[in-house]
């Protein structure tokens, strides 16, 4: 173990020994998730997964955890699951295991059609590191929605893992919103693994942190279908990093995935996305695609789609913009009596539009439009 990666176990290790006990398997799982965080130690900019975030912000502060409160008991079906999926060689992943005490466990029976969305919602506290664990369970033909929110006020470190099982047949339209303080840090993973015939669609939704990390990943299986979509605004000195990864181990399946990002101020966006197609997996059908829009000189975007094909009947395409507003559709706009701020703004918007009409919440998407109304309005000012 080098000397920095000793220096940063240590720092978590006074808290890790200091957790309420928990059963067993818990026990089991928190001790090996620790192990493997003190092996690898947290990512730093020579991980090729990690060369355009640097983590220091983050790991070089002390971060006491939020003190344990009663957390209902994680139930016996979980065990089959929890942690079996979201890989430990991810350092913050491995953290969140070797925490694991307030899981969200969600059951969907099989042949269930739950109707209202399941709402969860995490909220940070300030100075504190926090790691909330999602598990979501959705038995074969179930149907559900699940909307997940992120918010706090202040600086902390909110470092979450949720882990998405669906069975044969199942549909799950799953929302992520990230409304975290704009110091704050925010580091998550998302990790699907898809049955057989499965529907899957995924919509991640960053609009706070200083720094935030998002990793989608997904498998699929034969025949079944992902839709990875995702929508960044920062501005100032935000910092987000989108990583999608998504593997098609059987054939027949299809994926589809768009995201796009809005860049102001000095903010910088990165955007990695993985299309794997193995040997095994014939006729699979991969759309893959990432849009920028570049409003400031002092804005950065680095975009990276990726394909590793083994197969050879498959259909894959992938692609990658950077672009600023539309000179000749702004002087459309204004000549038809449009205040240029206001002509600025609608463009804006209408980059925006195309991941806003996905979202099938009515709720969550008026909220997110008067969001996005008042994110452009302020910026006018």
């Amino acid at each position: 173990m080098t000397s920095a990666v000793a220096e940063q176990t240590g720092a978590w290790l006074d808290a890790f020994t200091k957790q309420p006990a928990a059963e067993p398997w818990i026990q089991a799982l928190r001790a090996e998730a620790f192990g493997r965080f003190a092996e690898v130690g947290f990512p730093t900019t020579h991980n090729e997964e990690w060369r355009f975030t640097n983590v220091a912000p983050v790991t070089r502060v002390s971060w006491p955890v939020r003190p344990a409160f009663k957390a209902d008991p994680i139930p016996a079906s979980a065990q089959q699951h929890l942690a079996k999926h979201a890989s430990l060689d991810n350092a913050f992943v491995a953290l969140n295991t070797a925490f694991l005490h307030d899981v969200r466990v969600i059951n969907v029976p099989r042949g269930a059609v739950v109707e209202a969305p399941i709402e969860i919602t995490y909220e940070g506290t300030e100075g504190f590191a926090t790691h909330p664990r999602t598990l979501i369970l959705v038995g074969a033909d179930a149907h559900c929605t699940i909307v997940e929110t992120y918010k706090g006020t202040g600086t902390y470190f909110t470092n979450a893992v949720t882990e998405v099982v669906l069975g044969d047949g199942a549909v799950v339209d799953h929302y992520k919103v990230q409304q975290e303080s704009t110091s704050a840090f925010h580091i998550a993973t998302l990790q699907a693994s898809i049955g057989r015939s499965a529907a899957f669609s995924s919509h991640s939704i960053s609009l706070g942190g200083a720094l935030t990390r998002n990793d989608a990943n997904a498998i699929l299986s034969e025949g079944s279908d992902a839709s990875i979509n995702g929508l960044y605004i920062c501005n100032g000195t935000q910092h987000v990093d989108n990583h999608t990864s998504i593997d098609h181990a059987k054939p027949h399946a299809t994926s589809h995935e768009l995201y796009k990002g809005i860049l102001d101020g000095k903010s910088y966006a990165v955007f990695n996305g993985k299309i794997i197609v193995r040997q095994d997996a014939q006729k699979t059908d991969s759309k893959q695609t990432n849009k920028n829009l570049v409003l400031s000189d002092e804005a950065t975007i680095n975009t990276k789609p990726e394909l590793q094909i083994w197969a050879d009947d498959v259909r894959c395409t992938h692609g990658a913009t950077i672009g600023q507003l539309d000179s000749e559709m702004l002087f459309y706009l204004q000549s038809r009596g449009i205040g240029k701020t206001d002509a600025r703004n609608l463009l804006i918007y209408a980059f925006a539009q195309d991941i806003v009409d996905r979202i099938k919440v009515p709720s969550l998407r008026d909220s997110l439009e008067r969001i996005l109304f008042e994110k452009f309005h302020e910026h006018s000012e």
